[in-house]
């Protein structure tokens, strides 16, 4: 990653390489703001191998913080900005994190005070340190603050401590960073249980930034409006590090408002916008559309959950998006698929690409034998840029990559004749009506079919004759008022009778994490309000 900055630096000098508000950063000035933060974390006494956490938005800061401690030889540990403090608090201790930058306030939360009430049950007498029941966390930065707090470096004092490192010590611990060093731990949401640390080598870091750089054609033409959040893999490795990868400008935004985002576009000339199929929704819905100068944009990739088949047509025709792609992958192996340039549209729609250079796809039955094409089954990845393991738990990586090197993903899929892949849904997410497996996707792209239609969600829901059934809840197109009963008729011409839902219940807008994707364990828990 240091290398990467500053071949970057190097090769880019006076162009742009972050526009953040009215701070304009060139190629050359990141490079030297990033190996001033390496020196300061180096004075706080970060070592080559120590854990540094970042929780905060999409800002300069987020990007100085983790590319700084990366070319200090420290590992980052991204951390959600959603997160309340007793999630925080796990991961901070199950990485024994020793410095923690963060942003006080995002969002209306105190992240700091969130931390310690987590873990105050925890503390034990006598403890020190900034966050008693933490005790491998020395030292909390707010990247928010002017001035220093109790227990807690205000940035512009953290930085300060660059000072006391020479130039040099701090480009040979640079220089010393190799390619085999784990660069990053990101740990992964834990709805299957308790979370686990996905490794990366800097290695797989560059290779995965690259990978994607390719597939989406970036160059130092490109204004990279990343919406993604960094401390997510679409935000950090196809995003940040991508763009650094090809030179582009990148545009970070801290949440995602549709105003905001369309004015961007226009103001900036903004030309590649990936993200979840939420944003392209939101973004095709707003009334003002069609006073905004959309003219600029040029790629996108709508990743990161399951794609309405439908909405890649209204992301060409509507917001006039030159390339609209699919691409398949997930915390263990951010990028495994990705569309071809140049593909039919109508393909792009159907599939998110074949295997990327360095990366293999199985498709195999609950025998673990390989199924014919066009078959569903679960899909395994082997290559170049499959995770390291997970962090001090050799148990689940033994579980997740088997002896031949296979990671299974718990992913469903099908390859067709051209090598491309086809996701199903999650195993997880599937459910069994009168004996008949159900995967929502199906369901969810029929229901991205309705014209009425701009989101919805299917989930599994008892019932006493079948034992499940599908419930969708969809989130109307602006305007529109569908009723449950022209839905279910809709499906009912155009799905088996057991895939058809039987209760419809229509909301305002479904919920999200901070990545995007809809949170069907909300939906199973309860009917939302509309």
């Amino acid at each position: 990653m240091p290398r990467l900055l500053a071949d970057a630096a190097a090769k880019h000098r006076e162009n742009l390489a972050v526009v953040d508000g009215d701070l304009r950063v060139s190629y050359r000035e990141l490079a030297d703001m990033v190996f001033r933060t390496a020196r300061a974390y180096i004075a706080s006494g970060v070592r080559p191998g120590d854990r540094v956490a970042v929780w905060a938005p999409n800002r300069i800061e987020f990007m100085l913080a983790m590319l700084g401690a990366q070319s200090a030889g420290a590992c980052v540990v991204p951390i959600n900005t959603r997160y309340r403090g007793q999630e925080a608090a796990v991961i901070l201790g199950r990485s024994r994190a020793s410095v923690l930058v963060f942003a006080g306030g995002f969002l209306g939360k105190d992240f700091s005070a969130m931390l310690r009430d987590a873990v105050a049950p925890e503390a034990r007498p006598g403890e020190t340190g900034p966050v008693p029941g933490l005790p491998a966390l020395k030292t909390l930065v707010d990247i928010t603050a002017d001035s220093s707090a109790a227990h807690t470096l205000a940035w512009p004092d953290f930085l300060s401590r660059a000072d006391q490192i020479s130039p040099q010590q701090g480009a040979e611990t640079a220089e010393a960073v190799a390619p085999e060093d784990v660069c990053d731990i990101m740990f992964t949401s834990g709805t299957t249980g308790v979370p686990k640390g996905v490794m990366s080598a800097h290695r797989q870091t560059v290779g995965v930034a690259r990978v994607w750089a390719t597939g989406a054609e970036l160059s130092p033409a490109d204004n990279y409006a990343i919406v993604n959040p960094f401390f997510h893999g679409f935000g950090y490795k196809a995003g940040m590090i991508a763009a650094l990868e090809a030179g582009s400008t990148i545009y970070p935004l801290a949440t995602f408002d549709v105003d905001q985002v369309l004015s961007l576009i226009s103001a900036a000339g903004i030309s590649v916008l990936p993200g979840a199929p939420t944003i392209f929704t939101s973004l095709l819905d707003h009334p003002r559309l069609p006073e905004f100068d959309l003219g600029s944009l040029r790629f996108a990739i709508a990743g990161a959950a399951t794609v309405p088949e439908s909405l890649f047509q209204r992301m060409r025709d509507e917001l006039g998006f030159e390339t609209v792609a699919q691409a398949y992958g997930l915390t263990e192996c951010v990028v495994a698929t990705q569309s071809r340039p140049n593909e039919d549209p109508a393909h792009v729609a159907e599939t998110t690409g074949p295997a990327v250079p360095g990366i293999e796809i199985r498709v195999v039955d609950a025998e673990q034998k390989s199924v014919p094409v066009g078959q569903d089954g679960e899909i395994l990845l082997r290559g170049d840029n499959v995770m390291l393991g997970y962090f001090e738990d050799e148990d689940a990586t033994r579980a997740a990559i088997d002896s031949e090197g296979w990671f299974h993903t718990g992913d469903v899929g099908r390859l067709d004749e051209h090598g491309c892949l086809k996701i199903t849904d999650r195993i997880k997410d599937m459910f069994i009506v009168g004996g008949f497996n159900v995967y929502p996707a199906e369901v969810e792209n029929t229901l991205g079919a309705h014209p009425d239609v701009s989101e919805s969600a299917v989930v599994g829901i008892p019932d006493a004759r079948l034992g499940t059934v599908a419930c969708a809840y969809v989130v109307p197109r602006r305007g529109a008022r569908p009723t449950p009963e022209d839905i279910i008729a809709f499906c009912r011409t155009r799905l088996a009778n057991f895939k058809v839902p039987s209760k419809v219940v229509l909301i305002d807008e479904l919920p999200k994490n901070a990545s995007g994707k809809i949170m069907k364990a909300d939906l199973r828990g309860g009917t939302p309000t509309g």
